[in-house]
């Protein structure tokens, strides 16, 4: 389904006192929306993250990218990069995130995903396990699900784990994240691709493999 270009709407989510810039776009007869939990040292610019999101607004779904530092907090973590691997608090900004959307008159009612990166990954499946059955999908890309510990046997939001097939190291933590989960779920190796899926036509077979993900789940 090729859906109507979506506008952005630059936003502002609340969260233990600070406000999260953020960009979200919901194409007509969207009946969910993805929010997008970025990895370390990055932020709702990631090119990568915005050409997923492009192809999950192209298949009917809409998305909300935002960061989850605020710019001084960015400029510590430049230096000391310690906040990008705070998980706790990574993963309560994207649960009040996750509550700011259920109550937007844009998003309210609509069936929500989340989909991690790197740290991200961890968070979104601490929030996922926080909000229960109202997260409704999780996707990881390339991401640090060990990083949510305990909290992973929590989790029952259908969850996929995408990983690269040369990226040795994180097909490891993710197949054992994988058997710590108890919810509907599959893990995912793209062949030939590294950490960031910078090999030709690996970024776009992510992006077609969670946008698809997202529609079996949110429509």
């Amino acid at each position: 389904m090729q859906a109507a270009k979506a506008t952005t709407n630059p936003v502002e989510i609340p969260s233990g006192g600070v406000l999260l810039n953020g960009d979200l776009q919901v194409p007509s007869g969207a009946q969910g929306v993805v929010l997008f939990a970025h990895g370390s040292g990055s932020s709702r610019l990631s090119p990568r993250n915005r050409f997923v999101a492009g192809v999950i607004n192209r298949s009917g779904l809409g998305t909300l990218l935002f960061d989850l530092l605020t710019r001084e907090e960015e400029e510590i973590d430049v230096r000391t990069r310690q906040l990008r691997f705070d998980i706790d608090m990574l993963a309560r900004r994207l649960t009040d995130a996750a509550k700011w959307t259920f109550e937007q008159d844009e998003t309210r009612g609509m069936s929500v995903g989340l989909f991690g990166a790197s740290t991200g990954a961890a968070a979104a499946l601490m929030a996922a396990a926080e909000l229960g059955s109202r997260i409704s999908a999780v996707v990881s890309r390339g991401g640090r699900p060990d990083l949510a510990g305990d909290t992973l046997a929590e989790v029952t939001a259908p969850t996929l784990l995408i990983v690269g097939g040369l990226d040795d190291v994180v097909i490891g933590v993710n197949e054992q994240a994988f058997r710590q989960l108890h919810c509907e779920k599959e893990l995912k190796i793209i062949p030939g691709a590294t950490h960031l899926f910078e090999e030709p036509g690996k970024l776009e077979a992510v992006a077609d493999i969670a946008a698809e993900w997202f529609r079996r789940h949110l429509d």
